[in-house]
């Protein structure tokens, strides 16, 4: 798209409605950098950052108030793997967590046990080590970025949504978009990272991409789609903090749509035990039928308890007299939205996205005055408290800024990860051996580490949930690299995975080390004079790029002993 088509550019696109619209006077800036980082979330940021101690120039935007993405605006606390502390992520990601530590140590009023803590889990969460406030993550994403800020070798732009790409054959050659209501940006460097969380910039620049479920014929994969369904995504959630006050009655405004909801029972297959605001849910792996006990007084600290399963603030940590209690972030079952895409599918996806930001409401509704306690012999919880303040929304609706995106457009890559390169029952079958024999397969162009299961949240397509074994990987560089463009790489869930492999890659920590490996592979790229499928073809930029990575503390192989245990 040229400059002139963009400045009479008049679609809506999805989430349109949280930015200005063209004003009738504008003006274009320009902004140079060596590299531009469109989306300031996890993997964003990690690109950012080692973009920068590279000497890069490094402009980064983000669309919404806050930086961080899954870890602030969308409000959800790291899910990681049981070796983390030590090893599978990277140096800085491992100097975040850290961080995120010490910040509680310094501000908390925290007891003097749990400030000795080497390990201390801000939340006692079950579902991560490190359950924190989505503030607190901001606090410490900001302050690693600080000297660069302050250096000028980090430009922070916000708020920016990318509204085109211009190209010229192969290659990107600027991103514009909006920051005001009067005032149109156009960012240029060599390089552009897509680090949003749907991949915007891929249909804008027309990279070719993927998206939902592929064929089983086309990936090979058992639990692939007997056919491709590109509007099959994964649920997204808008995800909301609480707590609860025993003695005050906290009953929001009962939402205009909460009979639908309330009533609502899902149409999946396999198929949902019940209705959906209700304590009876699939368990994700089995799908048979589990029930959970909600109990924010009396919660029980083991099992499936969803007041505990994603805590992020624990009163058992703070001193007597803080005025301080537990405070409960909810991304559960009930609250995920599969009714329709946020993405992709015209103007439909605002209102999809207002959908599920009122079934969030009704399910706190649901839980204020007819959610059963256990035993059955009361219904609702009036003093549960929405905490706005929590996720930045105290003057809105109190709700997450912007949704949980569990799925991104992907792009169409030099190499794409299967389930059989993962998945145990796939390798298993793939090469006649019994589970704790082999391990993923290994990736020569390894540039990171992860683990996590393959978790397919219920889908927009009708299906329930997808939960199989996978073992720890590897990230390969071919996936981080597009089949055609040279100048775009991806640095966060658009990388090239499937739709069955997206569930073990989605996560915190392979996001961050997408993005670290992408902002030394810009930096590695600038210097050597060469673009990134070069590197990837050169056994010996190759091997140079990866000794720059280690140097920089990326984790790019497991240990034996780790590498054959199955999640």
């Amino acid at each position: 798209m040229n400059r002139r088509a963009f400045l009479s550019l008049s679609a809506v696109t999805p989430l349109a409605h949280l930015l200005p619209a063209y004003g009738q006077q504008t003006k274009d800036r320009e902004l140079k950098a060596d590299v531009v980082v469109v989306g300031a979330g996890v993997g964003g940021v990690a690109c950012a950052l080692a973009a920068a101690r590279n000497g890069l120039k490094v402009i980064l935007t983000e669309e919404y108030e806050w930086i961080g993405g899954q870890l602030t605006s969308q409000a959800v606390p790291p899910d990681e793997h049981p070796w983390i502390e030590e090893r599978g992520s990277t140096r800085t990601y491992r100097a975040f967590r850290t961080r995120v530590r010490d910040y509680y140590r310094r501000n908390y009023p925290l007891t003097e046990a749990a400030a000795k803590l080497p390990d201390l889990n801000p939340g006692a969460g079950n579902v991560s080590r490190l359950c924190h406030e989505p503030r607190v993550a901001l606090a410490v994403l900001l302050e690693m970025l600080a000297p660069h800020l302050t250096s000028g070798r980090v430009k922070l732009v916000q708020p920016f949504r990318p509204r085109a790409v211009e190209t010229d054959g192969d290659t990107i050659t600027a991103v514009l978009g909006h920051t005001r209501f009067t005032e149109r940006l156009v960012l240029l460097a060599p390089y552009f990272v897509d680090a949003t969380e749907a991949g915007d910039l891929l249909p804008l620049g027309k990279v070719e991409y993927v998206t939902g479920a592929e064929a089983r014929e086309d990936t090979t994969e058992p639990h692939a789609a007997d056919r491709a369904r590109p509007s099959n995504h994964q649920a997204f959630t808008v995800c909301f903090a609480m707590d609860h006050e025993a003695d005050k009655d906290n009953t929001i405004e009962r939402p205009a749509g909460y009979k639908r909801w309330r009533d609502y029972e899902p149409k999946l297959e396999p198929a949902w035990p019940g209705p959906l605001l209700s304590w009876e849910m699939p368990d994700p792996v089995t799908l048979k039928k589990r029930v959970v006990a909600f109990d924010p007084v009396n919660p029980v600290e083991k099992g499936m308890n969803p007041w505990t399963y994603r805590r992020i603030l624990a009163k058992s940590h703070l001193a007597d007299g803080s005025g301080a209690g537990d405070v409960c972030l909810v991304n559960w079952p009930q609250n995920d939205y599969w009714l329709g895409n946020l993405y992709d599918n015209g103007r439909d996806a605002s209102g999809h996205f207002a959908a599920a930001r009122e079934l969030s409401l009704c399910l706190l509704y649901w839980m204020q005055t007819e959610a059963p306690h256990p035993g059955g012999r009361k219904q609702g919880w009036k003093g549960l408290r929405l905490r706005g303040d929590v996720t930045g929304t105290e003057d809105g609706d109190g709700l997450a800024m912007a949704p949980y995106y569990r799925e991104s457009r992907r792009i169409r890559a030099v190499f794409t990860v299967t389930e059989n390169h993962v998945g145990v029952d796939a390798r298993a079958k793939l090469l006649g051996k019994k589970p704790r024999e082999f391990a993923a397969e290994e990736f020569p162009d390894t540039v990171g580490t992860g683990s996590y299961r393959i978790d397919l949240h219920p889908s927009s397509g009708g299906d329930n949930y997808i939960d199989v074994s996978s073992l720890p990987f590897q990230i390969p560089l071919g996936a981080l690299i597009p089949q055609r463009v040279e100048n775009l790489l991806p640095a966060c869930k658009n990388i090239g995975t499937t739709h069955v492999t997206n569930g073990c890659y989605r996560m915190h920590p392979v996001e961050w080390s997408v993005g670290e490996a992408v902002g030394e592979l810009v930096a590695f790229c600038t210097t050597k004079k060469r673009v990134p499928r070069q590197v990837r073809k050169d056994a010996k930029l190759l091997a140079d790029y990866q000794a720059q990575l280690a140097k920089a503390g990326s984790d790019m192989h497991w240990p034996a002993d780790i590498a054959m245990r199955a999640r």
